[in-house]
């Protein structure tokens, strides 16, 4: 068991980076969706669309790695709730930075090339290598399912409507 005080530490520092984080939300970004590693799908069963290093290289700096939940349109169709990973994931020693967003929604087939807009509304935790892949599988499983319940609050629903208006203009970022 950890250390009461390191428990309260680790605690503080996931509250400095969540405050850090938070400042830069709501955060849209637009992009291609790009062919990323291929293990969201085939290796953990949970896919993602990626986006380019040139959207990536946009985030704000003080938007700290880790995983946070929002909402995402496609070729300007509707609005789905998602997940993405922002940073380096360390479970596969990336050497680049990645956002991997995990729309929740099943899409008959890949959607390569697409245009992809995403409305990144709140943090949920830091990125962390894993003991195991189910573990990790377990833990981005738990990230959908409070990504889906704070979602369903009303002041998350009016950003949904932002991220349509957004994913119909033609603005680039």
């Amino acid at each position: 068991c950890p250390l009461p005080g390191r428990l309260v530490q680790i605690s503080i520092l996931t509250e400095s980076v969540m405050e850090t984080s938070v400042k830069c939300l709501p955060y849209f970004a637009r992009g291609e969706v790009v062919k990323g590693f291929g293990r969201g799908s085939k290796q953990l069963g949970i896919p993602t669309a990626n986006f380019p290093d040139s959207v990536v290289e946009r985030a704000p700096v003080a938007m700290e790695t880790g995983v946070y939940y929002g909402w995402a349109v496609v070729d300007r169709g509707p609005v789905h709730k998602m997940v993405m990973s922002l940073g380096w994931n360390p479970q596969f020693q990336n050497e680049k930075r990645s956002m991997e967003t995990h729309i929740i929604h099943e899409f008959p087939d890949d959607f390569y090339g697409s245009e992809l807009c995403v409305c990144v509304a709140g943090y949920i935790r830091p990125e962390r290598k894993f003991d195991s892949l189910d573990e990790l599988v377990q833990a981005i499983r738990s990230d959908i399912h409070l990504a889906c319940t704070k979602l369903d609050a009303s002041a998350m629903k009016d950003l949904a409507v932002k991220t349509t208006e957004f994913s119909t203009t033609n603005t680039k970022l």
